[in-house]
Parts: structure tokens; C-alpha cells; sequence
């Protein structure tokens, strides 16, 4: 028996992945994160599954739990909001069944900053505008960050920026990175996307965050920092360019 990582999207139960639903159909134990998870996403268990809501259990009671079913001879379902490579804590959950010799594997899902800049329309990649995105987050009473990675080293690259967990630091984040950005420089952010409630502002980082709380956002938010957000005047790419020998070239940027 083997404990399934599923990515489980940013919210709406159909941006799970085909794989992750199928597997939540066959897996008589699912632990999921109670205050993300979508009614209508652990429909796709199968009757009569247990379902334990992790929201008030520390990591020990999850991976006991995993442990437990596992050895029961249950397929388990670990759901993780969004996408598992993105701050979801499977590091350490994986780690402690290495320990226990649990097997697992992992399944991908729509990162909450995907979903947001479908909302959004906007691709986060323009030529020469910006060709690199930093998903990154505020520290507060979370885990520290390492001391290089500030707002600040961020913003003097200039890369368009996806700041998560940041919604309610605003002004600490607008003071951080104006100095870099400008207060022209465009953002948005996104609450909730894909979900029930979705909200979504535009407008410019000097004005972010009288934005978000005239918006009334405190939660499941995503702010983007860049150029890229407004960009309408810029080269197309060599993707499809006529000018480009596709006989003899891979398809690439």
C-alpha cells in the first residue's frame, strides 16, 4: 500500500489533476487540510472512506495517521492545497516515512499562482519585458526565512514577483519593494482563486494597500509584482516566428 501526495489544486474541485482524482477514488483513508479543501473535491473518495481533517493535528498526528493506515493495508490519500512542491510541508512528512519505511509517491496540482493568473489573463512570462518569476513569501510568525532570500534581493533582479502568505503584511511589502519597483510599477492580486468568493485587484504598487483593504482580503491571496502585468507593447517571441527554421530547430523560446 502506498500514501498518495495529491496536489489538490487551488480550490474549484475540478482543477484536480485526472491522476489525483483517480487516485482519491481508490483510497480508503484521506487526510486533507480542512480549512482548503472544497466539499465537492472529497466527493471523489469512494463511499464509506475515512476522512480525517488535518486542520488541528500536528505533524506526529499526521504522520502517524499515514503510518497507520498504511499498515492497515489502506491506500492513503494525503491531499495538499495547491501544488505539493509549493509550501505544503510534504518535505517533512516524506522524511519521517523514509524513516518508516511507508512508501509513497507524489502527484502534482495547480499551484494557487497558476490559478491566479488564469484569473488574471495574463501570461507571466513576456518577451523582453520579464522571463523570470520569484514565488516567494513574507515571514511573520512562520517558519524564518533563509537570510538571503529578502524582498528586497528579489526586487533588485527586477523579476516579476508571486508573493504568497502576503496579504496581510501589504504595507511592509509595498515599503520593501518600491525603492526597486517604483510606485508606478503595476500589481494585482488575486483572493480566493477558483473558489467561491473570488476577488481580484489591479492597479499600482504604491497604491497596493489601500487596494487590499478596500477589497476586505485577509486570506488565500496572491500578489504579482511587474512589469508583465500591464505589457502591451513588446516583440513577439521566436515560438512562432516565420523567420524561424522549424525543419532543423526544436520547438522552443
Amino acid at each position: 500500500m502506498t500514501v498518495h501526495f495529491i496536489g489538490a489544486g487551488p480550490g474549484a474541485a475540478d482543477l484536480i489533476t485526472v491522476r489525483g482524482r483517480d487516485l482519491l477514488a481508490r483510497c480508503g483513508v484521506c487526510l486533507y487540510p480542512g480549512s482548503m479543501t472544497p466539499p465537492d473535491l472529497l466527493a471523489y473518495c469512494p463511499p464509506g472512506a475515512e476522512l480525517v481533517d488535518t486542520a488541528n493535528l500536528s505533524l506526529e498526528q499526521i504522520v502517524a495517521k499515514l503510518v497507520e493506515a498504511h499498515r492497515a493495508g489502506h491506500e492513503v490519500a494525503r491531499l495538499c492545497s495547491g501544488d505539493p512542491s509549493l509550501y505544503s510541508a510534504v518535505a517533512e512528512q516524506v522524511r519521517r516515512l523514509d524513516a518508516a519505511g511507508v512508501p509513497y509517491d507524489v502527484v502534482p496540482g495547480v499551484p494557487a499562482f497558476a490559478a491566479s493568473a488564469a484569473v488574471l489573463k495574463r501570461e507571466l512570462t513576456v518577451p523582453e519585458i520579464g522571463q523570470s518569476l520569484v514565488i516567494t513569501r513574507v515571514q511573520a510568525r512562520s517558519t524564518k526565512m533563509p537570510s538571503g532570500e529578502t524582498l528586497a534581493a528579489f526586487a533588485a533582479t527586477g523579476a516579476t514577483l508571486a508573493l504568497h502568505l502576503a496579504i496581510n503584511h501589504v504595507e511592509r511589502v509595498a515599503g520593501e519593494l518600491k525603492p526597486h519597483y517604483g510606485d508606478d510599477c503595476p500589481v494585482a492580486v488575486v483572493a480566493l482563486a477558483s473558489q467561491a468568493g473570488e476577488t481580484v485587484v489591479r492597479g499600482v504598487l504604491g497604491e497596493l494597500p489601500s487596494l487590499v483593504r478596500e477589497a476586505g482580503m485577509t486570506r488565500a491571496a496572491t500578489i504579482f509584482v511587474g512589469r508583465v502585468l500591464a505589457a502591451t507593447d513588446f516583440p513577439d517571441s521566436f515560438l512562432y516566428s516565420s523567420a524561424r527554421d522549424r525543419a532543423n530547430q526544436p520547438e522552443s523560446l
